[in-house]
């Protein structure tokens, strides 16, 4: 069973932004995948899917370890 967690990251502007959260995101134990729908400059979507329910503070400091803010609750 698969388990989808979707994030709001405010700061991303490009691809590079894309890859450097999906870089750190899939070091998360159980991430299987990682899906962002870039918003430039504005809020994007990052889906996350995984083995079982993930942190949401585990989330977080990922995203903050790539150099962004998850927006609202994870």
């Amino acid at each position: 069973m698969s388990v989808n967690t979707t994030v709001s990251i405010s700061g991303m502007h490009c691809g590079h932004c894309v890859s450097s959260v999906t870089e750190e995101l899939q070091e998360l134990e159980g991430v299987q995948d990682v899906s962002v729908d870039l918003n430039k400059g504005g809020v994007s979507v990052v889906t996350i899917t995984s083995a079982s329910e993930l942190d949401p503070e585990e989330i977080s400091e990922a995203v903050a370890e790539a150099g962004y803010t998850v927006a609202g609750g994870a």
